[in-house]
């Protein structure tokens, strides 16, 4: 079996983000969706591990080869404690490779039996990410284009802060 590990923070996930994991899934046997604890991010994140786990599983939920888990330690660890493959990341623009490039090496040396696997991104999506939906919602715009409509309230609901004056 071919399994994959899409590893992310994913606070909250983004249409980019479901983006890669389908595509993922139909080149994949399973995929696991795995939202790691990031230390740089600690500060800034919008949900716990758990909302951002209940989110991934709603939008994951009709396909059938998605899972969702949650990380705290080496990625190369738990690559192998899943017996996976394959790291998918995406890549939105030339900015994105020289970071996940260095990742990519690095887990290579500590996991030799797995690949990193590099998904460009769609076109609609390459200046997307989490940051600017965060704050695009947090000053009260739209982001329907932005995220699965199936948790638009609940990212809304988050991160929509009415202006105080």
């Amino acid at each position: 079996m071919r399994i994959a590990v899409c590893p992310g923070s994913f606070d909250p996930v983004t249409k980019g983000h479901l983006d890669i994991i389908e595509r993922a899934s139909k080149l994949f046997d399973k995929v696991i969706v795995l939202v790691s604890f990031n230390p740089r991010k600690l500060n800034s994140a919008a949900f716990t591990i758990e909302e951002r786990m209940k989110l991934i599983l709603e939008v994951t939920k009709d396909m059938d080869n998605v899972l969702v888990d949650c990380h705290s330690g080496l990625l190369a660890e738990y690559l192998a404690r899943t017996n996976a493959c394959a790291i998918v990341k995406g890549l939105r623009a030339v900015s994105d490779f020289e970071y996940e490039f260095q990742m990519a090496l690095t887990n290579k040396k500590l996991y030799p039996e797995a690949e990193t696997v590099f998904l460009t991104t769609s076109a609609e999506n390459m200046y997307l990410s989490s940051s600017v939906v965060k704050e695009i919602a947090s000053l009260g715009g739209d982001i329907s284009e932005f995220v699965p409509g199936e948790i638009l309230d609940d990212i809304n609901s988050r991160l929509f802060v009415p202006d105080q004056n």
